[in-house]
């Protein structure tokens, strides 16, 4: 799998602009980097495999007080097939090769879902519920390992 980065206006993502599969979240990436910053390596990736793309992948954001926090997804056509398991631990591995120390970490849905199975697999554990002001009460997660 291959993380490819967003890059930080719709001009420069010339190769995602006008693929089907990434209109509504490009717009959506560059917003949000317009809101938080742009700081690479802690952006937006869209995730390849075998010359597709599969799904997207992301930090909310630089870390903060030594916590990141990450979230991804997988298209439809792509999902049950571990694809977004291999997405989550590259982007664990990408935090923790930038910056050793820092606490990678997830918010999920309550009940146990897809989501919360990914993060799992991948050394997560449910540290309690907290208040998201997007989603609000959800469950977090912080990777153990």
């Amino acid at each position: 799998m291959e993380l490819l980065p967003i890059q930080q206006t719709l001009e420069e993502n010339t190769q995602f602009l006008h693929h089907p599969d990434c209109e509504s979240s490009l717009s959506m990436s560059v917003e949000f980097f317009n809101r938080i910053g742009y700081t690479p390596p802690w952006i937006g990736y869209y995730a390849q495999l075998n010359g597709n793309l599969v799904g997207s992948g992301a930090f909310k954001g630089k870390p903060k007080d030594g916590r990141v926090e990450i979230a991804y997804g997988i298209l439809p056509h792509y999902q049950q097939q571990g694809i977004c398991t291999e997405l989550c631990r590259q982007l664990v591995i990408l935090a923790l090769k930038t910056d050793p120390a820092v606490k990678v970490t997830a918010r999920t849905f309550l009940p146990d879902n897809p989501s919360t199975r990914i993060l799992k697999k991948n050394g997560f554990v449910c540290s309690g519920t907290v208040w998201d002001d997007e989603d609000g009460t959800v469950w977090e997660w912080e990777y153990t390992q």
